[in-house]
């Protein structure tokens, strides 16, 4: 029990009274956990946390940047402005490792080759980040994230850029994150309608757990492996693919079909003018969000905000509106035909342009009947 108990203070000492200068002993770890992917959308792409553990005394902390807070004011509107605060933790590493049991998810651990002197500034600046105003940071999606910080932190305190990207650079962010959707369709389709063309560039940051792990693995220190030991401590399950038709692109493509096949003008009109509120949307979050990823919209060019003055015309200008929006979505078809997701969008497309076209017979039979002797 003594000793339980002096545990518990040593713990809170650590993490709560880092100016007190707590030294490490040789027996010191610094290791790299890289959590597995979860059911939940923030934990869609896994998670990545710092490790330090001093066996001498009895010191097991977790450091975590992934934090956030819900009860925060108006924080929808602060996630999708951009201006998010995300901060820094320290907790146990039995209460750490406690809520991925539960879970079932995976836990890898890394340990490091760090000096006694490496692993104590390392500590020092974790714990001083605690209470300064390096404990919050402005989250953003690809250029600061939990695993973003762990890398700036240990590129730091080793004083040059150690760890560096070694997955492929040669593929663009949307398709690196493309696959982590595979079992949430929604979350896949609203996703690769909200990003914009930052996304399409080549994904040459390392900002994902999985890549800093691959990473870590190839890192060295004047030619010695930066990893001494990795090891599985948990052993998730894996997330099974399955089918729900609800939850799957075919649902979304009867929707659109019978939509399409009703011949209907105001379903029609109804459709492209939703489908404009979207593209309003589309074009100004980017200007209203500190998002890059949220900039040059294309979709917006099949989601488009001229569709908003289509129930508001008639005759030959209505015509040549249609016209010109069919020419527009014939320009993003080929802009979107090299993209991941042009099969996602490709039932959006084919309905958007039967509606454009049909509309367009609908307005040229009534100009041949209204036609005066």
């Amino acid at each position: 029990m003594t000793k339980k108990l002096l545990s518990v203070a040593l713990l809170f000492l650590s993490i709560l009274g880092f100016s007190q200068n707590i030294s490490l002993s040789n027996k010191a770890t610094v290791s790299i956990f890289t959590c597995g992917r979860g059911n939940e959308l923030y934990t869609t792409f896994g998670h990545t946390a710092i490790r330090i553990k001093d066996e001498s005394t009895n010191l097991d902390v977790v450091y975590n940047y992934g934090a956030f807070d819900f009860n925060t004011e108006n924080f929808y509107l602060k996630f999708v402005k951009g201006d998010l605060q995300y901060f820094i933790n320290a907790t146990s590493y039995d209460d750490f490792i406690y809520e991925y049991q539960m879970e079932k998810r995976e836990v890898i651990e890394q340990t490091l080759n760090f000096t006694i002197a490496q692993k104590q500034e390392l500590f020092d600046l974790l714990n001083a980040s605690l209470y300064s105003e390096e404990r919050s940071y402005t989250y953003k999606f690809i250029d600061r994230n939990c695993t973003t910080m762990v890398v700036e932190k240990i590129n730091k305190m080793i004083g040059k850029e150690l760890i560096q990207k070694v997955d492929s650079t040669s593929i663009s962010y949307r398709e690196l994150l493309y696959p982590y959707f595979a079992n949430h369709f929604y979350y896949k389709l609203g996703i690769n309608i909200i990003f914009g063309a930052k996304t399409d560039f080549k994904a040459v940051k390392l900002f994902l757990p999985s890549e800093l792990m691959h990473s870590l693995d190839k890192a060295n220190i004047d030619g010695i492996p930066l990893v001494i030991k990795k090891e599985t401590l948990i052993h998730g399950n894996e997330l099974e693919s399955v089918f729900h038709f609800v939850d799957s692109i075919y649902f979304i493509a009867l929707l659109l079909i019978l939509l399409v096949v009703t011949n209907m003008k105001k379903v029609f009109l109804t459709y492209l003018f939703i489908a404009g509120l979207l593209g309003l949307f589309l074009s100004l979050v980017g200007l209203y969000s500190l998002h890059k990823e949220l900039l040059w919209n294309y979709n917006a060019l099949l989601f488009n905000p001229i569709f908003l003055l289509l129930p508001f015309l008639k005759g030959k200008w209505l015509i040549k509106l249609l016209q010109t929006c069919l020419v527009i979505i014939g320009i993003y078809l080929v802009l979107l035909f090299t993209k991941p997701h042009v099969w996602l969008m490709l039932p959006f497309i084919i309905a958007t342009a039967c509606m454009l076209w049909k509309l367009q017979k609908i307005e040229r039979k009534k100009e041949i009947n209204y036609c005066p002797l």
